[in-house]
């Protein structure tokens, strides 16, 4: 059989495809990934076709048969993919005809590998959101672990990397919940949109067969159909909106992920990472590289990258499908790949992570953090806050020349900036008092801290 007559749409071709333009144009390699998705809306579309008497009973149980036994020999590794077949699509039908005759070319009856593909490509999707979710939901449970743990601990908070007033490490890391908690309704408000079937739209217009998309619908668990045709073959919106929200959540790991790479460095001593999520080096062999921090902060440009690629993709095609959308699914499969493997280690690194409490208390004291305190002491004694601003400011150039903090001047040397401090002003210039005055919803005070986790844990449980 020549190559022309094996191509599933060969009657139109007088020629044979050129053997270049046979891989180049092929997607086997790739979509092939999609198997069980494509051989899951084939069952589902027999069955309805059957339904609605545009197959036999037989013929439906036959399709259904060799589809299932099709499945196992690629699970088995035991199916021969050919890139002269093209695509996933193709290659599962031409085995399917093989297997079962005639009856294996009348699947394809009321449907294009236009809605096809556009289908597969939703169902792996919302399969590999539900699996993101929960890699996203334990990495958020194993931070309000460490978070309750350490809802006390003292460090410093910063802006601009410099040291700003004190915090928990606990709130510090429920900051990071924050983001993972808006990232994960992100998720979950994009699987609504991918959640809606194409399939039935068939190349670009509908079917003339009595379908029952509905009760396809149904099959395949899809919320809704999509109402246009033309729309529902040819966007890929929906794989745009998951590499969009992948690459933010990308970017908040990427930060957690800095924060990581500091604080394991010596000159932060803040935490140590277990030794499974670190390498060494080839010639200094003091070292402890922090390697999965350092390559979750790089593959956050990868992808970004896949972002843009998509959104460039998709900018200036005319309705409908066209075949540069069969470079969808590389820049897609890798940003879930990627988002996934990400997710997944930090899932199984943050809740190990080793804190250095004394080694972050330390450099809270070192760093003036409780200067705002003594300033809204000041302000709480009647002293205008701009002036209270400079008086404390002036206490603090003081303790830089004499190298002291504020908590370790003594009483004499704190009143000679202001004759409105006494005693009590120590029940503020402690770290302790700091965190523990910042006591409302948000705040970092240790009570609030556990408030939040609490909260927290009863909202993913629900």
């Amino acid at each position: 059989m020549s190559d022309k007559q094996n191509k599933l749409w060969g009657g139109r071709f007088s020629e044979s495809t050129d053997e270049f333009v046979q891989a180049f144009t092929a997607s086997v390699n790739f979509d092939q990934r999609m198997y069980d998705q494509d051989i899951r809306g084939s069952i589902a579309h027999a069955t309805m076709l059957a339904e609605a008497r545009v197959l036999t009973p037989d013929e439906r149980d036959a399709i259904i048969q060799g589809l299932n036994e099709i499945r196992a020999e690629i699970e088995a590794g035991e199916f021969q993919w050919s890139v002269a077949l093209e695509d996933v699509h193709m290659n599962i039908e031409a085995r399917l005809t093989e297997r079962i005759g005639v009856t294996g070319k009348k699947l394809h009856t009321g449907r294009s590998r236009n809605d096809q593909v556009a289908t597969d490509i939703r169902l792996w999707l919302r399969d590999h959101i539900d699996l993101i979710d929960s890699e996203m939901s334990r990495l958020m449970h194993g931070l309000l672990g460490l978070a309750e743990r350490e809802a006390a601990t003292i460090m410093p908070g910063f802006t601009h990397l410099q040291t700003a007033q004190p915090v928990t490490f606990g709130h510090h890391l429920l900051a990071w919940f924050e983001m993972l908690r808006r990232d994960r309704e992100r998720l979950a408000d994009c699987r609504k949109r991918v959640n809606r079937m194409p399939l039935g739209a068939a190349a670009l217009a509908g079917t003339t067969y009595p379908i029952n998309r509905e009760r396809t619908r149904e099959l395949l668990g899809f919320d809704e159909i999509c109402y246009n045709s033309l729309d529902a073959v040819s966007d890929r919106d929906f794989a745009i909106e998951f590499c969009a929200l992948a690459a933010l959540t990308m970017t908040h790991l990427s930060r957690m992920s800095e924060e990581l790479v500091l604080w394991t460095s010596a000159q932060f001593d803040f935490i140590t990472l277990p030794d499974r999520f670190c390498t060494g080096s080839s010639i200094m062999p003091q070292k402890k590289n922090p390697d999965v921090p350092e390559l979750v902060r790089g593959k956050t440009g990868r992808v970004n990258g896949h972002l843009i690629s998509l959104l460039t993709l998709m900018k200036s095609q005319p309705l409908a499908y066209n075949k540069d959308n069969q470079e969808d699914k590389e820049p897609l499969f890798d940003a879930v790949d990627t988002l996934q493997g990400c997710l997944r280690a930090f899932a199984d690194m943050v809740p190990a992570l080793v804190p250095n409490r004394e080694a972050m208390r330390e450099a809270a004291r070192r760093g003036f953090a409780t200067a705002t305190d003594l300033a809204d002491y000041l302000v709480r004694k009647g002293i205008p806050f701009r002036d209270a601003h400079e008086i404390v400011g002036k206490a603090v150039a003081h303790g830089v020349a004499q190298k002291k903090d504020l908590g370790d001047m003594s009483i004499s040397e704190l009143r000679q900036f202001s004759d409105q401090i006494d005693e009590d002003v120590f029940d503020v210039l402690t770290l302790e008092g700091s965190v523990s005055a910042r006591n409302h919803p948000g705040g970092t005070a240790p009570e609030q801290v556990r408030a939040a986790v609490a909260r927290a844990r009863a909202a993913l449980a629900g």
